[in-house]
């Protein structure tokens, strides 16, 4: 199993990714301008700061080259996890449903937050159980989910991760903490489960999104 992770100008939590992809597996991180991912199995596009957030959060790298592959891989059923920024990317480039808005508090939160599993059956979600709650820390600024059609992604089962009671950090709807493709093979979430990988940081259940797409790979 080989994982690529992105790296765009201002990606802050690439190298975190990288580490805790290869816990499970094989890593390596992709510039953004490379059109040609290699050979990997599972493509994450993580946090940080793309182009600064210029316009408005992910809008910018959703044009990297690296980008329309990582498009043509999703629609091929390739696994594609975004976190924090990169979920803003994936939605910025219609991977995924809904948009990224700024907190509530209109504040940068960090703060380690439970969320709960509602879909368990993603690629990304396969190796923890409906309900299980995983702690993991968060920290952004625009996190802020928003679909107007959001009674429609919950009836689909395309909410993968839920906040769980009075732990929402950003108001977001319906307390959603991340979402998922029809398909399930590409999921999108705020919270870092690359920063919960080893007990001595407090939590190792971000473990689980990395072995389920081992698992899901298996699986094909």
């Amino acid at each position: 199993m080989r994982f690529g992770i992105l790296q765009f100008p201002g990606s802050c939590d690439e190298r975190d990714a990288v580490e805790a992809a290869a816990r499970v597996g094989d890593a390596e991180l992709l510039w953004h301008r490379e059109g040609n991912l290699g050979q990997v199995d599972a493509i994450i596009v993580p946090g940080g700061f793309s182009y600064g957030d210029y316009l408005r959060a992910g809008a910018i790298a959703r044009f990297s080259p690296a980008m329309e592959s990582v498009i043509a891989f999703a629609n091929e059923g390739g696994p594609v996890l975004g976190i924090c920024n990169g979920f803003q990317v994936l939605c910025e480039a219609g991977l995924l449903p809904g948009a990224l808005l700024r907190n509530t508090s209109l504040r940068f939160r960090c703060a380690q937050v439970d969320i709960e599993v509602v879909n368990a059956e993603t690629a990304w979600t396969s190796a923890a159980s409906p309900g299980e709650t995983l702690s993991i820390p968060a920290k952004h600024g625009e996190g802020r989910f928003y679909a107007p059609n959001v009674e429609e992604l919950e009836a689909n089962g395309q909410v993968a991760f839920r906040y769980a009671p009075r732990q929402n950090p950003n108001g977001s709807l319906n307390d959603i903490a991340g979402v998922c493709n029809e398909r399930g093979n590409v999921v999108g979430l705020m919270p870092h489960p690359e920063h919960a990988v080893d007990a001595l940081t407090g939590s190792t259940d971000g473990l689980k999104l990395f072995a389920s797409a081992v698992g899901a790979l298996a699986g094909r």
